[in-house]
């Protein structure tokens, strides 16, 4: 039979399916939007401000989708499942999909894009949820950052697909129309095989359904065996902090009446906030015209930017190969350090061509920063906005605070792809000089402001929150490594299986020491 991590990494793998409908969205827009044929369809081919904002808008209408979606979703997840809601997600999407691909004008393919962000944003919460949710905690962080990996999938896939279309039939509709049709596949297997995955023992619990937990979290953790001392002490760990949260509303009352839960959406809020402030959306979306003003004609900006894509897939697997021994906080520290970093490089490269001057050594130099600064955002940056958010709620409140976080990280998308063509026309190189002081404005902020959260058990968050300093320097927390919870959880499932009474004893003391009881 599978390991049971392997097993329970493959579930967070077909889960994050979702994310390469995301990928694939962002990838493939730049390239509809240098297609002659598209702008013909949708009259936008001249360049007057009106036109330049209306592109903005079918970038940013699948972010306000995303940004609407997001709250319907959690209250699915809440009431019909998680697996239900991920169903639903998939649905939308491929209508939406459906509008953007037989689009004749611009409306159709501005609905078409709103819908297929209403089923991303369902999607982008409910994965992550999910893979938190049935994760060890051991590698929790690795399974929610297939995630990003797989939305660095879908982004190449889009990269490829659309630079092959565009050298085999230039001006025609097939060069814009195919690429947005292909995104509709991944969601097939999500609508009809969802249902196949085991639901999330943690909604199980909530929903009074303890058996059926107890089944799940032994067919994710120990191949169906549910006399497992891991899945025992798991299972008791689970059940004392269930009890505790059933005493409480899981309403929106609970979010924002308490202290604890206000500081952990905020720092959920801030930090996807912060990602699009590294400006990765700017040269994601705009990647023709972000290349094509350091003197790269033609295709070229397109070929670019389908190799940054895979520059891209490469951080994301070192985040997911690494993100469970080097923990949350020093990655997205040194990494927006390093985005900073590049971006100060980039933006006096990219000054030297709207002077009028510029070479082509510093062309390539430009391109240079913007695949280092890729490489670093995808590592370090991109998938810990997914994992940090999702794995720092409780039981309760997990899928309505993680919309509000995921909402913020929606609007933040929408703004950047809103103002970029704008700014581009008006500021041009000035624009980067936003990025590169917010990549260093972010390190400060994640050093003064965000705890460790490698190796705890999902269930201990709300006391490990609740009992430490708001400025992270002066909690003096002793780190967890990644197997230590595992280990204690083991040892007591064990003992509560022998009947030992001291060992018993010691899970109810970590129990009180996590306010799980």
């Amino acid at each position: 039979m599978v390991a049971p991590k392997l097993y329970t990494f493959l579930c967070a793998n077909f889960a994050a399916l979702g994310a390469s409908l995301f990928g694939y969205d962002l990838g493939v827009i730049s390239y509809v939007l240098a297609a002659p044929n598209f702008l013909s369809v949708t009259n936008l081919a001249e360049s007057t401000a009106e036109n330049l904002n209306y592109q903005g808008f079918i970038v940013s209408s699948m972010l306000l989708g995303a940004f609407v979606g997001s709250i319907p979703a959690s209250l699915v997840a809440d009431a019909f499942s998680r697996r239900t809601s991920i169903v639903v997600g998939g649905i939308i999407f491929i209508l939406g999909g459906i509008l953007q691909t037989a689009g004749q004008n611009k409306e159709t393919i501005l609905a078409g894009r709103f819908f297929a962000g209403v089923g991303i944003g369902n999607l982008a919460l409910l994965a992550p949820l999910y893979q938190s949710e049935i994760a060890h905690p051991s590698n929790r962080g690795r399974l929610i950052a297939t995630f990003q990996f797989f939305i660095g999938i879908g982004a190449i896939i889009a990269g490829w697909v659309a630079y092959g279309v565009a050298q085999t039939h230039p001006g025609s509709a097939m060069q814009w129309r195919l690429p947005l049709g292909l995104q509709m596949f991944p969601a097939v297997p999500l609508v009809f095989l969802t249902f196949l995955l085991p639901e999330s023992p943690r909604w199980l619990m909530i929903q009074g359904r303890e058996e059926d937990a107890l089944h799940n979290l032994a067919r994710l953790h120990a191949r169906g065996n549910r006399n497992d001392a891991l899945v025992q002490g798991e299972f008791a760990e689970l059940k004392a902090k269930i009890s505790e949260e059933r005493a409480v509303s899981s309403s929106w009352r609970e979010i924002f009446g308490s202290m604890t839960n206000l500081r952990k959406i905020l720092l959920g809020i801030i930090l996807q906030f912060s990602v699009q402030m590294t400006g990765v959306s700017a040269i994601q979306y705009y990647s023709p015209r972000v290349y094509s003003a350091v003197g790269f004609g033609g295709n070229t900006p397109l070929l670019i930017q389908s190799i940054n894509n895979i520059v891209g897939l490469i951080g994301e697997a070192l985040c997911i190969l690494f993100v469970d021994k080097t923990g949350r906080r020093m990655p997205l520290i040194w990494g927006n350090i390093l985005s900073g970093s590049t971006f100060a490089v980039a933006t006096a490269l990219a000054k030297q061509f709207a002077d009028g001057g510029g070479s082509y050594g510093q062309g390539i130099a430009f391109v240079a920063m913007t695949f280092i600064y890729n490489l670093v955002f995808s590592a370090c940056i991109g998938p810990l906005s997914w994992v940090y958010p999702v794995e720092i709620m409780n039981t309760a409140i997990r899928a309505k605070a993680t919309a509000m976080t995921s909402m913020a990280a929606w609007i933040a998308n929408f703004m950047i792809g809103q103002v970029s063509p704008i700014a581009f026309a008006q500021v041009g190189w000035r624009y980067y000089l936003v990025f590169t002081v917010c990549g260093f404005t972010n390190a400060i902020v994640f050093y003064l402001f965000y705890p460790e959260t490698k190796g705890r058990t999902l269930e201990e968050m709300d006391h490990y929150f609740k009992n430490n300093h708001w400025l992270y320097p002066l909690a003096h927390v002793r780190a967890v490594s990644d197997r230590e919870r595992e280990e204690e959880l083991t040892k007591g499932g064990d003992a509560l299986q022998k009947g030992d009474e001291e060992g018993e004893k010691k899970l109810e003391i970590r129990q009180l020491e996590t306010g799980a009881v």
